[in-house]
């Protein structure tokens, strides 16, 4: 099982995410502009897939807590957080509607390899994401979704990681049960949403969410993973800290 997000995939630069947004507006922005508000957007953690909110305000904390339970949160949670960034341009729609584009990611060096070595070994694979939106067609456009055997998206369940309800429905849908179980693996890169895996038995194998070219096989780890420990606490190996 895989995590999509700083797992398998990278979300663009926000400033690239930014300048996406308003060429689809068709808005003129200087570049200096760009940079600043985009810098602002950080901050207010108003992109999907890049970092957390610096302040939550506390008419949010609610809406970022469930975010990912259905469609309609997700968007409405990160529209709000673009607001409140204090943009010159009503592009919060566009921004919203420029990250699920499969453009706005790129694949790490390895994830088509190692999604492509496990297939060849007939290890069946699920893509388990906490989002708002259907995340197939970036796995389409980038080549790799016949790869997966299955995705199981928090918003079509209405249960986001940690709860193990999500787990179990793509270990369900992998054929995983019993005892096979603990041969298992979570592989993500938050561990308290991927490590909620292990309270099924899972072991959790654990990547850092760098940019994709700073982090070029950490995936690779997956391909011979560590045997963690046999009380279902998870077993994580990191890849150093980014500056």
């Amino acid at each position: 099982m895989f995590d999509f997000s700083g797992t398998l995939f990278r979300i663009e630069s926000c400033e690239r995410w930014l300048r996406g947004a308003l060429g689809a507006e068709g808005v003129e922005a200087a570049d200096d502009e760009v940079a600043r508000y985009a810098k602002e957007l950080e901050r207010a953690g108003a992109q999907p897939g890049g970092p957390p909110p610096e302040r939550l305000p506390d008419r949010l904390a609610e809406a970022w807590r469930t975010r990912d339970l259905t469609a309609e949160r997700h968007r409405a949670a990160y529209t709000a957080l673009s607001r409140s960034a204090g943009l010159p341009w009503d592009v919060h729609d566009a921004l919203y509607e420029r990250h699920r584009s499969p453009a706005a990611w790129q694949p790490y060096p390895d994830t088509a390899r190692v999604l492509a070595e496990l297939r060849g070994r007939g290890v069946p694979v699920a893509v388990v994401s906490n989002i708002g939106w259907d995340l197939r067609p970036v796995f389409r456009v980038h080549g790799v979704a016949d790869l997966v055997d299955a995705f199981v998206l928090s918003y079509e369940h209405e249960a986001q990681k940690p709860d193990p309800r999500l787990f179990r429905v793509a270990l369900d849908r992998l054929g995983v049960s019993g005892d096979a179980v603990r041969d298992a693996v979570m592989v993500g890169d938050s561990p308290e949403a991927d490590g909620g895996a292990a309270a099924l038995g899972c072991r959790v194998l654990l990547v850092d969410p760098l940019p994709v070219a700073d982090r070029p096989d950490a995936l690779l780890a997956v391909l011979d993973p560590p045997e963690g420990d046999r009380d279902g606490a998870p077993h994580a190996r990191r890849e150093p800290d980014g500056p």
